[in-house]
């Protein structure tokens, strides 16, 4: 099932959830410790395929006014290898041109997971650098 809210529709059992589901992957799974939540967090939108209470995947997007970015894109362990990274990206892209008609889409993107954004139609925009130890590049999707 996807459901697509922003932080204040959230239940606190379906924002906790989130959490815990993006540090298990972004801090503890790849090593990082760093502020997985932040103030965008706030204002946000959260879009999650779920199987019941289990999150499968997830991504959020933010609107930052000239353009809007997503990230925070997971699949849960459980749940990796059945296609469900490019079923979130793909409705992440639709959320945004549903509610942000012709705004720029950028985003910062594990190095490694380069051509499989690529795929949905972005471009590099930067070198690569470090994020929290991790490489990364910027990206843009180009219509």
């Amino acid at each position: 099932m996807l459901t697509i809210k922003k932080t204040a529709e959230l239940s606190s059992t379906e924002l906790i959830e989130i959490m815990k589901q993006r540090v298990a992957v972004f801090v503890v799974e790849q090593n990082c410790p760093y502020q997985e939540v932040d103030d965008a967090d706030f204002n946000d939108w959260h879009i999650i395929l779920h199987e019941h209470e289990h999150i499968q995947a997830y991504a959020r997007v933010i609107d930052k006014g000239d353009y809007v970015t997503f990230g925070r894109v997971l699949v849960a362990e459980p749940f990796r290898g059945q296609g469900l990274g490019r079923q979130i990206v793909s409705a992440a892209l639709e959320m945004i041109a549903d509610n942000f008609t012709g705004r720029p889409i950028k985003i910062q993107a594990q190095a490694y997971l380069q051509k499989f954004y690529e795929s949905f139609g972005f471009q590099a925009t930067s070198a690569v650098y470090l994020e929290d130890d991790i490489p990364h590049l910027d990206m843009q999707k180009i219509n």
